[in-house]
């Protein structure tokens, strides 16, 4: 267990907005951040970040919370694995009530695939650095490329021997379980049992995950036997997902934010050769198909995407069928090929890494139009071949999310084509109807008379979106059981409670004391609000008077939500309003008194009327006059209580 001292240094050096900028790309809005929800498909950013109050809000999905909340919810991290993750990245050390065990089990399964994968790494590194045979064969493999050692140990860079059990003998002597081994694919069982290494006689890439922890490898045979496969890369497992991961994405975090785009290759070595000349932004899709997932990965950082491609046509071709998906997604994509047969690895090599920047700048074209060249030279002047290029070309548009953008294109292509704007805008509508129809089909059932067109069902996502915005789609209203009056309490005891008093006839005191006080005959029926009050009670009686953070940082869930609820807010008042139009909007620490008293006697109002509501139904129900005459003295005096709270707020009782 992590000591309180050190989960409060965690707590202190922790900068939230920093964190989720590691994550989600993050654009400063007045005192807070925005960015798109890294936990659903959104066009419209809905998720916020404020880094006076420590927490964050995704208003599409409704998660919220602390940095460790964030880092639980996105990274499916344990509560002291967040935390040790944050101790790491500001260099605290982590203070244990107990002794780490001797052996190398860890909290759970996920914990101990991670911890084999870190092992490995090491292994690997320490084989190629520290022996003759990694130094002769590996080392220098990596040297004759052209990597720097800088870049080999950044990107942490090793070998495997050439021996059947060198890894798998040295890991299950140190304690390594062999079901791990097999399962993160480190080593492979024999039809006997026994286990051998995978990799044997292969340079190692080690594959970082979003968070830098080494999650699976990919390694290189330097042998010339064609019945050997070049590559052989980590199976699936439980912490590896192929098509969730971009090689080195980790480390091209920050350049793909600072530069607002991310360059796309296809191999670990162009990675290797693009960062060393000063490109960071770079990742590769390490030889598989782009998934949706990766695309979206990018996404969280930058819209810009910049592919660079080899020289070879045929690969060429082939690739450009697939990237759709990415301008589904709203990206905007850029193509740089390189000539005579030249990779990104082998041409910055060449030419160097100025000479490389420069040719990236002068060659890159939109992706749209890149597509629209090469398959018209493939075409000729073959007229159906040619009707076929400018079907394939409208398809990709017609994914193109954003209509202005998509008509630009319609514009451009019309001029390649050499096709009238008209034409290709007609057939564009064609496909987006026909999608639209593919998607509902439940509308292109209609039996509606000419002329009208059906009203959707209320749950069709179509009529979602345009009703309600995009955060609609996919989910139906929920009635919300929450009193609003309850709520108000919480929210004023958590942004005020700690504030002293000076009203008139009341001083020297402070909010939340004061409010527990005035409301201590008042039941909660909220579950959430009354565990918040009665925390809050007991704190008081404990003589502390607790701030947000201690809420954001409880351990029950559901006060956690709650509180970041009420001290978030999807909208605010820009900083400009009144320099701008002179118009003073009032806020309600303007009037304390009136915004405490106000949220007691409203509370207290909705309970008067419930009582008197029941109190109407008893009297109904009475059977004697012993009982109505009882019920009804309890009547008058709620009457009584009702008339001095409005007559307080200033409302009228229609009787």
């Amino acid at each position: 267990m992590i000591t309180k001292q050190t989960i409060d240094k965690i707590m202190e050096a922790t900068d939230i907005a920093e964190v989720i900028g590691d994550f989600v790309q993050l654009k400063k809005r007045g005192a807070n951040f925005i960015g798109l929800s890294p936990f659903a498909n959104e066009k419209t950013p809905s998720f916020t970040v404020s880094p006076t109050k420590g927490i964050f809000k995704d208003f599409s999905t409704g998660k919220g919370g602390s940095a460790v909340t964030f880092l639980m919810e996105h990274e499916k991290f344990t509560y002291p694995e967040a935390l040790k993750w944050l101790a790491k990245k500001y260099n605290i050390e982590v203070e244990e009530l107990h002794d780490k065990p001797q052996n190398i089990e860890a909290e759970n399964r996920r914990e101990n695939l991670m911890v084999v994968t870190s092992y490995a790494a090491k292994f690997f590194q320490e084989a190629m650095w520290d022996t003759a045979e990694g130094k002769s064969i590996g080392l220098s493999y990596f040297k004759e490329r052209g990597f720097t050692t800088e870049i080999i140990k950044k990107f942490e860079l090793g070998y495997s021997p050439d021996n059947w059990e060198a890894f798998t003998s040295s890991a299950i002597s140190k304690g390594y379980r062999p079901e791990f081994l097999e399962e993160s694919g480190l080593s492979v069982k024999r039809d006997n049992g026994t286990l051998y290494d995978r990799y044997r006689g292969r340079v190692m890439f080690p594959i970082h995950g979003f968070t830098g922890r080494v999650i699976a490898f990919g390694g290189r045979t330097l042998k010339t036997d064609k019945k050997v496969p070049k590559y052989v890369n980590s199976p699936e497992s439980e912490i590896y997902h192929k098509s969730n991961v971009l090689y080195g994405l980790f480390f091209a975090k920050k350049g793909i934010r600072d530069e607002d785009n991310c360059y796309l290759v296809e191999g670990y070595a162009d990675v290797l050769s693009v960062h060393q000349a000063g490109i960071e932004n770079v990742v590769a899709s390490s030889g598989t198909s782009l998934t949706v997932e990766q695309i979206r990965l990018i996404g969280r950082f930058t819209k810009n995407i910049t592919i660079l491609y080899d020289g070879d046509a045929a690969g060429i071709k082939a690739a450009i069928r697939g990237l759709d998906l990415i301008l589904e997604e709203g990206m905007n994509v850029r193509v740089v090929t390189f000539p005579d047969g030249h990779d990104p690895d082998s041409y910055v090599r060449e030419v160097g890494s100025t000479a490389f920047k420069s040719y990236i700048d002068q060659n890159k074209k939109d992706f749209i139009l890149f597509k629209t060249s090469i398959l018209l030279k493939e075409a000729g002047n073959d007229p159906i071949r040619r009707a076929d290029v400018i079907r394939e070309i409208v398809e990709s548009i017609a994914k193109i999310p954003d209509s202005i953008k998509a008509s630009v294109f319609i514009r451009e292509c019309s001029h390649q084509l050499q096709i009238d704007e008209r034409v290709l805008l007609t057939e564009l509508n064609k496909m987006r109807l026909g999608k639209a129809k593919k998607d509902n089909p439940q509308q292109s059932s209609s039996s509606a008379p000419a002329g009208y067109e059906e009203m959707p069902p209320p749950d069709d996502p179509a009529f979602l979106a345009a009703m309600y915005g995009e955060e609609a789609v996919g989910t139906k209203p929920e009635a919300d059981t929450t009193i609003p009056q309850e709520r108000e309490v919480v929210r004023l005891l958590l942004l005020y409670g700690n504030r002293i008093i000076n009203w008139d006839n009341i001083a020297n005191t402070y909010i939340g004391p004061f409010m527990i006080a005035e409301l201590s005959d008042v039941e909660f029926d909220n579950p959430a609000c009354k565990a918040f009050v009665d925390i809050y009670k007991q704190q008081v009686e404990n003589g502390v008077l607790p701030e947000e953070q201690f809420f954001i940082h409880h351990p029950d869930k559901q006060i956690v939500d709650m509180t970041v609820d009420l001290l978030t807010t999807r909208y605010t008042l820009s900083e400009n309003w009144y320099e701008m139009h002179r118009i003073y909007v009032s806020d309600e620490t303007d009037n304390m008194k009136a915004t405490i008293l106000g949220a007691i006697f409203h509370l207290k109002k909705h309970k008067v009327a419930k009582l008197l509501d029941k109190l109407r139904t008893d009297l109904q129900n009475a059977q004697n006059e012993t009982d109505q005459d009882i019920l009804m003295g309890q009547y008058l005096q709620m009457k009584k209580i009702e008339k001095y709270i409005s007559d307080y707020l200033g409302s009228v009782i229609l009787k």
